[in-house]
């Protein structure tokens, strides 16, 4: 446990970003998996697609793999 503020103060941030993050990345691996599923829709797949993105802007994820993804994805309409 630290006892200088920043520290502490450093700390609390970390854990705050960590629950946003972890909620963020659960939230867009559950649209990537609606996206994938044979039933998808195109709303479906253009909401995985702008989380992607954002995902990737915010630094979430890195933009090789949104990229990579999105490339699967709009292959996978493609062949459909």
């Amino acid at each position: 446990m630290p006892n200088i503020a920043s520290a502490k103060k450093n700390m609390r941030k970390s854990r705050a970003a960590t629950v946003r993050n972890r909620a963020q990345r659960s939230a867009l691996r559950t649209a990537l998996k609606k996206a994938k599923a044979p039933a998808a829709t195109d709303a479906e797949k253009s909401v995985a697609i702008s989380l992607l993105d954002r995902a990737a802007r915010k630094g979430l994820v890195h933009k090789n793999l949104a990229a990579r993804q999105k490339s699967h994805l709009t292959k996978a309409v493609a062949t459909a």
